[in-house]
């Protein structure tokens, strides 16, 4: 068993978000990737993929999920299960303040972005 401490240092801020590691290969994880997701309200990350399924739990806000043709708006309490390879937006939904969520995902699991532009992410190592 190991208990893990949030740490400055394994926190990845970007113009839309902030992500904090949780318990990620770095930390001893062996098959999972966890971290925090903190965005204000109205910010949006980029179109991409990831090459995982992922699991949302918001925590507190409201996040918006475009993925697969479909948008749809998840409130503190929920979960959005979004299959791997396909292109998503997530945000905090407008009027909300700001949303927190826990994010889970098989380990080793990398971003495409529009572009085709292949991204590691850095919080889930």
């Amino acid at each position: 068993m190991k208990v893990i401490t949030p740490a400055p240092d394994r926190t990845v801020t970007t113009p839309n978000a902030s992500m904090e590691s949780l318990a990620t290969p770095s930390q001893g994880s062996t098959a999972l990737s966890t971290w925090r997701v903190r965005m204000d309200a109205g910010q949006s990350g980029p179109v991409h993929a990831i090459d995982r399924e992922q699991v949302w739990m918001v925590i507190s806000g409201s996040l918006t999920v475009a993925c697969d043709g479909r948008t749809e708006t998840a409130a503190a309490g929920q979960a959005v299960l979004l299959p791997p390879g396909v292109l998503r937006r997530l945000g905090a939904a407008e009027g909300t303040g700001a949303v927190e969520a826990l994010v889970a995902m098989e380990a080793g699991g990398s971003a495409v972005t529009e572009d085709g532009t292949r991204r590691s992410l850095p919080w889930a190592e």
